[in-house]
């Protein structure tokens, strides 16, 4: 098979040709359909996340759907055909801990693996797994959403609109900040009541919480400028490793300030449920296998709106 490996950081993913993965006990062979793109493929690449992958070279590509190929042994839940997500588990994750998706097929832990229904497409199960997961995981597991909150999501991303959507369907008051004024309407078509350049412009609402899917600092300092007195922060973006953040805001406030990597036990399958009853669609753009190292590019300059998923028929 193919496939698109990271030799090492400042390096381009190189095109390879290797052995299709065989099944140990307890493993599953996926054959990839639809693997998306997020920004943590950037900084693989560029250094700022390469110290944590446990090996190199390796195969990236941590959203993964397909169908199962091959099954191991003590893996007989499973069954050629069955359509499948690939999660995280003690083994990690997928293009993390062990190669992933950007590949023709995929070797998992069977018990990572989700069955989803032919009315979730390959493409949104695939982004399910992560911007999904972890929009879930940092608006209503690290957030502690409730109903008729009051919230603010920064950056307006695939994870963004995504945590943005999920925080209305959890019946919260949900408004916005993002610079790029081209993904507005699609923020609002989601179900934001308003959407603002600058987080600070959000002060007035006394929003209760606030989650930061961009990770720029300034976004951070200006969540919490922004946030309530007692309100929460949730940062969940990395754009920057380092963050300059108004200490008395944080303590006259007092500010929780709260870090969110992704979602908790049970997240992948209420994301999959959403997406099954039609109220949650994340918004994504399809591309080829062949694609993948420009799609990637686009990630790193910022041109991109919603999730890229290199698909295959």
């Amino acid at each position: 098979m193919q496939a698109w490996q990271l030799i090492g950081a400042g390096q381009p993913l190189q095109l390879i040709e290797c052995d299709d993965p065989q099944p140990g006990p307890g493993e599953v062979v996926v054959d990839v359909r639809a693997a998306g793109l997020c920004h943590s493929d950037v900084g693989f690449l560029d250094g700022t996340l390469t110290p944590l992958l446990p090996k190199l070279p390796i195969i990236p590509g941590h959203e993964v759907a397909g169908v199962v190929a091959a099954v191991g042994a003590d893996a007989a839940d499973f069954q050629i055909g069955e359509r499948v997500v690939i999660g995280s588990g003690k083994a990690g994750a997928p293009g993390w801990s062990y190669d992933g998706g950007f590949a023709g097929k995929c070797l998992a832990p069977a018990n990572t693996l989700i069955k989803f229904p032919d009315r979730i497409s390959f493409a949104q199960a695939a982004t399910a797994t992560d911007a999904g997961h972890t929009a879930y995981g940092a608006v209503m597991d690290v957030g502690e959403l409730q109903a008729g909150d009051r919230v603010g999501i920064v950056g307006l991303g695939g994870l963004g609109l995504t945590g943005a959507r999920i925080a209305v369907l959890a019946g919260a008051e949900v408004y916005a900040a993002e610079p790029k004024r081209e993904v507005w309407d699609l923020a609002k078509q989601r179900g934001v009541i308003d959407v603002v350049a600058d987080v600070r412009e959000l002060a007035p609402l006394q929003l209760d919480v606030i989650v930061d899917f961009a990770g720029f600092g300034t976004t951070t300092a200006g969540a919490i400028s922004a946030v309530r007195e007692h309100g929460r922060v949730i940062q969940v973006g990395l754009g920057v490793n380092e963050a300059t953040i108004p200490t008395p805001d944080l303590v006259l406030k007092e500010v929780t300030l709260r870090g969110a990597r992704g979602g908790h036990a049970g997240a992948l399958e209420a994301v999959l449920a959403l997406m099954a009853t039609g109220d949650l669609t994340i918004h994504t753009e399809a591309i080829t296998f062949a694609d993948i190292p420009d799609a990637i590019e686009r990630l790193k300059s910022g041109d991109v709106v919603g999730r890229l998923v290199a698909e295959t028929p």
